[in-house]
């Protein structure tokens, strides 16, 4: 399954520190595994279930989240790097696991998919914030995971989650208002 997932999110190769790149890829691979699905149909799986009918794949929009958070990230370390420093791999990693939480918020029905009865009860924020603690990723990628979304608003958000946070809605909200 590891190499499955490699291949569908190549983006967690570019994670330098090897055990946050392990990490990410386990947290990923016991989403797969408790939400009862397999790498192939990962890219079947909308993104959202707010955009009806939505062709995006959970696959396409975590990769592109993740690439959209490294451009800004990359410009804004050439242009502001004198005032603040980014976490480039907490960043990708942040990316990648953003919505691992809806591999338990989402099951497939007859026609199509709906929440789940876990997903009903708790957002990915929180399921995916929890697979990341039980995986031991470093509480600045659990952070990313957890304020992400709209749960974060009233919070802190570290440099790196507000990245994650705006590639997130910059790859949502054009979809959305459609």
């Amino acid at each position: 399954m590891k190499d499955d997932l490699l291949r569908l999110f190549p983006e967690i190769g570019q994670i330098r520190d090897e055990n946050l790149r392990s990490k990410t890829l386990e947290t990923l691979v016991e989403a797969v595994q408790l939400g009862g699905w397999t790498p192939g149909q990962l890219d079947d799986i909308p993104f959202t279930l707010l955009i009806k009918d939505t062709r995006v794949s959970f696959v396409q929009h975590t990769r592109t989240v993740t690439q959209t958070a490294l451009a800004c990230a990359r410009l804004l370390a050439e242009q502001y790097g004198a005032y603040f420093h980014l976490n480039m791999d907490y960043l990708v990693a942040g990316g990648i696991l953003h919505d691992v939480g809806k591999l338990l918020e989402y099951r497939k029905i007859e026609r199509g998919y709906a929440k789940s009865p876990s997903g009903k009860l708790l957002r990915h924020p929180f399921s995916g914030a929890g697979l990341c603690t039980k995986h031991g990723l470093p509480d600045e990628v659990v952070h990313i995971v957890a304020v992400h979304a709209k749960e974060g608003d009233s919070g802190y958000r570290s440099p790196e989650a507000i990245i994650v946070h705006h590639a997130d809605f910059i790859n949502f909200e054009p979809l959305r208002d459609l």
